[in-house]
C-alpha cells in the first residue's frame, strides 16, 4: 500500500499564505533522522529539506494565499492547500494520512490521526516540507515589505509583529478576517512603501 503523509504550516500566523506538503516515503528510508516540525530548529528543518525531497517516493507542497484563507476560512483554505499538495504528487497514493481531527476531501481515500505529525514519519516529512516552504516564502517577501519584518516573526502573532501592525496598518498579505488585521495604520506614519510583486 503506498501511504502518503499530509500536513500544513502557517494556520495560526495573521500574515501570509498556509502551505502544506505531502509525502511518500520508501520503505529504506532513514526515519531516525525525522521528528515533529516543531522540534526541530530552523537549521535542522532547512537540512533535512533535500534529504526529504532526494529520498522520497514522491512530494508535493500546496498553498493558499492570504485572500483565500479570508474568503473561505483558514480551515477550509488549510484543506484547500493540503488537496493542492496530493495532486501535485507525481505518484497516486492508495491512502493519505492526514495530521488533525478534520478530514479534507482529498481525491484520495485518507484518515485523519491526531499528532500524526510526531507519530507517523511521512507526516513528520510534510511537516517539515511545508514549514520550511513557508518560511522560504515569507523572508522573500520581506524584501517586499521589509518595514512588517516578516523575515523574523514570519508572519505569528508575536508582540513585536502585533506593534507593526498597529503601527503602520495592514500589509498586503495580511489576513483581514483575523482580529486586528484589517485596521488602518494607528499612527501618522502611514504605511511604508508597497511592491505588488509577489516572490515565487
Amino acid at each position: 500500500m503506498v501511504v502518503c503523509g499530509v500536513d500544513e504550516a502557517g494556520r495560526g500566523p495573521l500574515a501570509g499564505p498556509v502551505t502544506a506538503a505531502a509525502v511518500i516515503l520508501p520503505d529504506d528510508f532513514p526515519n531516525e533522522l525525522l521528528r515533529d516540525s516543531k522540534r526541530l530548529s530552523e537549521a535542522q528543518r532547512e537540512r533535512l529539506v533535500p534529504v526529504i525531497t532526494a529520498g522520497a517516493s514522491a512530494w508535493g507542497v500546496g498553498w493558499a494565499s492570504h485572500a483565500e484563507i479570508d474568503a473561505v476560512n483558514i480551515l477550509r483554505a488549510s484543506h484547500l492547500a493540503m488537496r493542492r499538495a496530493v495532486v501535485s504528487l507525481t505518484v497516486v497514493p492508495d491512502l493519505a494520512i492526514v495530521d488533525g481531527s478534520a478530514l479534507p476531501g482529498l481525491g484520495v481515500p485518507a484518515r485523519a490521526v491526531v499528532k500524526a505529525d510526531a507519530t507517523v514519519v511521512s507526516v513528520m516529512a510534510a511537516s517539515i516540507l511545508a514549514k520550511v516552504a513557508r518560511d522560504r516564502w515569507m523572508r522573500a517577501y520581506a524584501r517586499i515589505e521589509p518595514a512588517y519584518e516578516f523575515d523574523r516573526h514570519k508572519g505569528y502573532p508575536t508582540a513585536r509583529h502585533r506593534t507593526l501592525l498597529r503601527r503602520f496598518g495592514p500589509s498586503a498579505i495580511h489576513r483581514r478576517s483575523f482580529s486586528g488585521c484589517g485596521l488602518p495604520a494607528a499612527v501618522v506614519e502611514g504605511p511604508p512603501s508597497r511592491n505588488s510583486e509577489l516572490p515565487g
